[in-house]
């Protein structure tokens, strides 16, 4: 269902659209031209393509985004393509690795655009682990099956455990200081039960509370005990992240995954890099060299060419194959000696699918972000486990489902859920929070934790300014601030909201001054749950004198795309304002969770309690936010 729901939006924005209708909607970039071409890393031809059309045109490209490189040239429209991976995006210019070992003769014309591609095949491994564990007869993989399926009780998994010695260090071992001592209890508790569970673990990490420290340490000391674990995340910023991190604690990363989805600073971690590091790569580079230019002088005799010359074409090609066959076996030895050597093997969950994993197993296999993970694509990296470890946190936004049918029907249920629901004996919350102001962080503590959070000392007081509050709600009720619909996206906005929240940052940033916010470097973000809106906040922030000179501080975006950051201030609009009550998908209020936790020092909301105290969890937060002071009706400011 999944698959046919983003089979047929794809379709929708783009195969059954008209150039000039894609170019519209951001799903084509088209003309474009090429600015330039280099020999990247792994050998692969990269390419710089510049946009000379609808140059402030929004669209949708972005890093590890498969793409289609076309040429209307000849009047023949999409005659000449070919596919690759963008790199990154950069106002009106995209870096594109391409998949072919030559570039072509049209690739330097001028009637060149590029598409955005469906992604077939994370749906296609997603598809074979889920076969292979249905059928699973292997004791381990069935055992893991039946008990994360909660057809078994958690101790029938702790039977039939490989034996510890498979798993033992036989290689020279990193020494790792162990970072215990500036942990907390919650932390080295979490650390206990990963070096306890002998099949499952749970890091339950609320926003700031340092799962991903608490990860990597769990990481590194399950390294003193196993020679090799494998590290995975949904996404690759989640899984770059960690690599970058397990690397600066001396663990030897082996990245996998293609280069154009890797951040700059873990692209020394890549396997193409790493092979181009080998100290016989240049030979192997020497060997393809010479193998490709055998191939081309046997391939300039004519067809015409007497005895001598076929028996001189037959000997070229005969070498050629034969220095082939070398290169393959030496870049074959590089590839596994890589692969023993590593430490951490960190992919993504479907990268996990890799050809050099196949038939591997590890004791430990990692997953970060699992509570924003689909079980499908979890259970690809567990093909290969003895035992999981898990980190998340599923009160904050789950993954993207985009059918509305496989969503009710469990698909946005993922396995972190149900295992913290039926085994809570496996999962440690982590309780102290690094991040936010103590009353920031009080209501999302109450609601979602259980009071169970608390501040560290280091953030519980810190206010933007001395006696500023650190949170305001401005009440937009009674106002005459309605929200609409836009009849094209269907996406919800706001636009007397949306000046609201211009207007307050502005005097914010007057408030503290333009010197003083930049020469602190305070970070600002404006989020809202409707991209209708955040399309607002862009063009009248564009248009404010007092914002501009803080352009790169300030990042206007969703809340869904903000999961996982931070900044000093964050200004929430949650634009539903009707006569109905009706509050949308803001009725998951895992958003709205992530929305507010987000800030550090000062939390701006403003919205209509009319028609957000409808739902209980807005009520009582409206409730609260009066009690303590933090409560303003838009009226004062209007």
């Amino acid at each position: 269902m999944e698959r046919r729901a983003d089979q047929e939006q794809y379709r929708a924005k783009v195969t059954n659209r008209s150039l000039t209708q894609r170019v519209k909607e951001g799903t084509t970039w088209y003309p474009v031209r090429l600015r330039r071409s280099y020999i990247g890393t792994g050998e692969r031809n990269i390419i710089e393509l510049e946009r000379s059309n609808q140059l402030d045109q929004p669209h949708v490209f972005q890093s590890g985004k498969t793409v289609n490189i076309f040429s209307n040239s000849a009047g023949k429209p999409d005659r000449d393509h070919m596919n690759g991976v963008v790199n990154f995006v950069r106002d009106n210019l995209i870096t594109i690795t391409v998949n072919q070992d030559e570039l072509p003769e049209w690739i330097d014309g001028s009637l060149l655009g590029i598409d955005i591609m469906f992604d077939e095949m994370t749906y296609r491994e997603m598809e074979f682990a889920l076969k292979t564990v249905a059928k699973a007869e292997d004791k381990r993989l069935a055992i893991l099956r039946d008990v994360f399926m909660g057809e078994k009780e958690l101790a029938a998994a702790n039977e039939h455990l490989s034996d510890t010695k498979d798993w033992a260090p036989d290689l020279p071992r990193t020494s790792y200081t162990a970072l215990t001592s500036v942990l907390n209890d919650a932390q080295r508790q979490a650390l206990k039960k990963i070096e306890e569970a002998p099949t499952i673990a749970l890091i339950h990490g609320p926003p700031g509370t340092g799962k991903t420290t608490t990860l990597v340490e769990g990481i590194c000391q399950t390294l003193i005990q196993e020679k090799q674990v494998l590290v995975c995340a949904p996404s690759n910023a989640a899984i770059d992240l960690i690599a970058e991190k397990l690397s600066d604690r001396g663990v030897r990363v082996l990245r996998l995954g293609h280069p154009a989805r890797v951040t700059e600073q873990t692209l020394s971690k890549t396997l193409d890099a790493q092979i181009a590091a080998h100290p016989q790569y240049s030979e192997l580079r020497r060997m393809r060299r010479k193998m490709e230019e055998l191939k081309a002088q046997a391939y300039k005799f004519k067809r015409n060419f007497g005895h001598a010359e076929r028996e001189e074409k037959r000997m070229m090609i005969q070498e050629s194959k034969a220095m082939r066959a070398d290169a393959d076996l030496l870049e074959f030895y590089i590839v596994t000696e890589l692969l023993q050597k590593a430490e951490a093997i960190c992919c993504t969950l479907t990268g996990a699918s890799h050809a050099l994993l196949k038939g591997k197993r590890f004791r430990s296999v990692f997953i970060d972000e699992a509570a924003q993970s689909l079980e499908p694509a979890c259970w690809i990296p567990i093909l290969k486990a003895e035992r999981v470890i898990l980190a998340g946190d599923h009160c904050q936004l789950p993954p993207t489902v985009k059918s509305r049918e496989a969503a009710l029907l469990g698909l946005s249920n993922t396995l972190f859920e149900r295992i913290i629901e039926k085994f809570p004996q496996t999962s440690v919350m982590l309780t102290v929070q690094y991040r936010m102001h103590a009353d920031i962080m009080d209501f999302p503590s109450r609601w979602f934790y259980n009071q169970g959070l608390i501040a560290d000392g280091s953030v519980a007081s810190t206010l933007l300014r001395p006696n500023q509050t650190p949170i305001d709600f401005l009440d937009t009720a009674g106002c005459g601030f309605t929200e609409a619909q836009d009849p094209e996206t269907l996406s919800r906005y706001n636009d007397e909201e949306a000046a609201l929240a211009i207007k307050l940052t502005e005097s914010l940033i007057e408030e503290i001054g333009i010197d003083h916010w930049i020469e602190e470097g305070l970070t600002m973000g404006l989020i809202t749950p409707y991209s209708a809106q955040v399309d607002r906040f862009r063009k009248l922030a564009e248009a404010s004198e007092v914002m501009e000179p803080l352009h790169k501080l300030i990042t206007i975006n969703t809340v869904d795309a903000f999961q996982g950051q931070e900044r000093d201030v964050i200004v929430i609009s949650f634009v539903r304002s009707n006569d109905q009550a009706e509050v949308g998908f803001l009725g998951d209020i895992r958003r709205t969770n992530v929305a507010m936790t987000r800030a550090r020092k000062k939390l701006i909301m403003i919205g209509d309690s009319a028609t957000l105290a409808a739902h209980p969890f807005y009520e009582k937060l409206v409730t609260s936010l009066q009690e303590r002071s933090f409560y303003r009706s838009a009226f004062e400011v209007s």
